[in-house]
């Protein structure tokens, strides 16, 4: 904080600008003490496109298993939005555990796209490692 002779205050405060998920993020200042990044609290953190769309992905599949819903069609047609759309995320469901840690950690290399983990993922989860790391 330096002030000024007429009374203002200002505060300078280091901030890192970097892309995640297509996407760019202020990252929060370092601590002096420990030398990592300050805690976030919970209302500073956003939920990314990739994990609203993970979440939407497990929700519609847990409505056709559990016999809620016929079919994607008819998600599709309650939620408003293209077929296609629906069955891409449900495609989420079937990636392999530490990709979906690294979408719920935010850490996925900052050039993968939502269409690249949806569109015709691989069924092993070894092949679907290779394609994005």
């Amino acid at each position: 904080v330096i002030a000024a002779s007429d009374g203002r205050l200002t505060l300078s405060i280091p901030i890192q600008i970097k892309r995640r998920s297509g996407r760019k993020l202020v990252t929060l200042p370092i601590d002096p003490v420990t030398g990592e990044p300050a805690k976030a609290r919970p209302w500073d953190t956003a939920t990314t496109p990739l994990q609203l769309a993970l979440a939407r992905g497990h929700r519609w599949l847990a409505m056709l298993e559990s016999g809620e819903v016929k079919s994607l069609k008819e998600i599709a047609a309650r939620e408003g939005i293209d077929n296609s759309y629906v069955s891409r995320m449900v495609n989420l469901t079937t990636l392999a555990p530490d990709i979906v840690e690294a979408i719920l950690e935010d850490t996925l290399p900052d050039h993968l796209t939502l269409f690249d983990l949806a569109v015709d993922p691989p069924a092993l989860w070894e092949e679907q490692r290779l394609r994005i790391w």
